[in-house]
């Protein structure tokens, strides 16, 4: 809790966001955070509830409601107000191995449980998280701080995305030699690559992969296990590995013309771009050029919204983003009470972009692609899509999506991203430690557990459960090495909230 009578007291407030004509000028974060006093008062606000909803992380109607962390927001809302900023970082990263992170790229599941925003609105505890994490690096309370104690035993992860850092990171505190290979040039997986930077700057994920290879971890770029280095060796090599590729498998858009120049993965769109960025600030013209191009995105998820606001960057002449779902009500529906997440229609950075330099909302729902149209030389130059409409089977209850008849219509694209979701792990992964997969493709275990089927080998984050949030991989992450961890020495004394 903060102040018992805070929440009547004191307002809400939040930064303040660069104008979105003036933030797409560059790829920088563009959020104006408030003074550290403020920051302060809106800890105040925390409510002495009997039931803190926001960190309970749970599944209510198939979404999560509260923080998966299951972190202690009352506790450090408390100590943000009463300005003891050392131990809110304490009590923070106790739950939490990168609130650097969550605390940008989360969509604050904790907000949305809060019990101030039953009736006003919730506690603004991901800038408190921000305004915690940041004045920790400012004052040295998040410096590195090695293990006293080595075990002797060692682990390989692999994939250094939030799941496998989390593993790293925690596997590493208990004294066990801990080795991250990473396929890509950087680390960071989903956060280096995957998110673009005016959401996550990536120097904020170099500067605590500094502290971790400062308390001992050591770190393997450029290295594709599966393909650079067998499974064999590796199993050879260390005493048990770790499994945290992600969710990398692209799904595709079937569709006559298909194979039309101009067709891209959002994540190879958005991967090519941030590479380019950082390796020579787009000198190198190694990304997707959008420039002066009619631009449609088949998805209306984050990651379309993040190709919307990447693409207005580099001067698209337009942009529609094609979702196939019915728009969200504008109000929370009666059929879905607090605090189950708020399923409203949400119009993130991208979009608000899109309406400030192009005058309307970029999306369409309800529509999908009917055909790609290729000119003579095979290059992109149009897509026809047709609406859709939802009916009930009478027999099974399900929604069946149909095309509407006579709705077909024409835009013009020379470039289209395909947003549309991923489909599990990459098979040569899995072929290589032999490790079995659902019919979803992600790696099997048994329920709630990380070992797979495969000896010596376990798994976390998005190659297990499929696509997901970044809190949620870091959870998984470390629950995941609680039980390498209690594999290795016959026990484990690693804390997990």
């Amino acid at each position: 809790m903060g102040k018992p009578t805070g929440f009547i007291e004191y307002e809400r407030k939040v930064s303040k966001d660069v104008s979105p004509k003036q933030r797409i000028k560059n790829f920088k974060e563009f959020h104006e955070h408030l003074p550290m006093e403020e920051q302060q008062l809106q800890g105040a606000r925390c409510m002495d509830c009997g039931v803190p909803f926001c960190q309970s992380g749970m599944t209510l109607c198939g979404m999560t409601s509260g923080c998966p962390l299951h972190n202690l927001v009352p506790e450090w809302n408390d100590l943000v107000y009463t300005g003891n900023w050392e131990q809110a970082y304490l009590r923070l990263h106790k739950t939490n191995n990168f609130p650097e992170f969550t605390s940008r790229v989360c969509p604050a599941l904790c907000e949305a449980a809060c019990t101030c925003g039953l009736g006003g609105e919730p506690v603004s505890t991901k800038e408190n998280e921000y305004a915690i994490i940041e004045n920790a690096y400012e004052r040295g309370y998040a410096s590195a701080k090695p293990p006293k104690v080595r075990t002797g035993k060692k682990v390989a992860v692999v994939g250094s995305g939030p799941a496998g850092l989390a593993v790293a990171d925690q596997l590493n505190k208990r004294g066990h030699f801990v080795t991250v290979f990473e396929r890509s040039d950087r680390i960071g997986g989903l956060l280096m690559y995957g998110i673009p930077n005016m959401k996550l700057e990536k120097h904020i994920i170099d500067r605590k992969v500094k502290v971790m290879e400062e308390e001992g971890v050591t770190f393997v770029t450029g290295t594709d296990i599966g393909k650079d280095r067998k499974a064999e060796k590796l199993l050879k090599e260390y005493d048990r590995v770790v499994l945290c590729c992600g969710s990398s498998q692209p799904r595709d858009i079937t569709a006559p013309g298909r194979d039309a120049k101009g067709i891209y993965f959002a994540v190879d769109f958005l991967t090519r771009n941030t590479k380019s960025l950082l390796d020579s600030a787009f000198q190198d013209k190694q990304y997707v050029d959008t420039k002066g191009k009619d631009v449609v995105i088949i998805g209306g998820g984050d990651t379309g919204n993040d190709c919307v606001g990447t693409a207005i960057r580099h001067g698209a002449k337009s942009i529609t983003q094609i979702e196939m779902m019915p728009k969200a009500p504008d109000k929370r529906a009666d059929n879905n009470p607090w605090p189950q997440w708020p399923k409203v229609c949400k119009t993130d950075y991208g979009q608000e972009e899109a309406i400030a330099v192009y005058g309307h909302d970029p999306r369409i729902y309800e529509s999908t692609v009917k055909e790609f149209i290729k000119d003579k030389s095979g290059n992109l130059k149009a897509v026809k899509i047709v609406s859709l409409t939802w009916e009930k089977d009478a027999k099974s209850g399900r929604m069946n999506m149909k095309e509407l008849e006579g709705s077909e219509k024409t835009l013009d694209a020379q470039i289209v991203l395909i947003a549309a979701g991923f489909l599990g792990s990459q098979k040569y992964v899995t072929d290589a430690f032999k490790t079995a997969v659902d019919n979803r493709m992600n790696v099997l275990t048994d329920s709630g557990k990380f070992a797979t089927s495969a000896d010596r080998v376990f798994t976390a984050g998005d190659m297990h459960t499929g696509q997901s949030l970044v809190v949620k991989a870091i959870r998984q992450g470390r629950e995941c090495a609680k039980e390498v961890d209690e594999s290795l020495m016959g026990y484990t004394n690693m804390y997990v909230q």
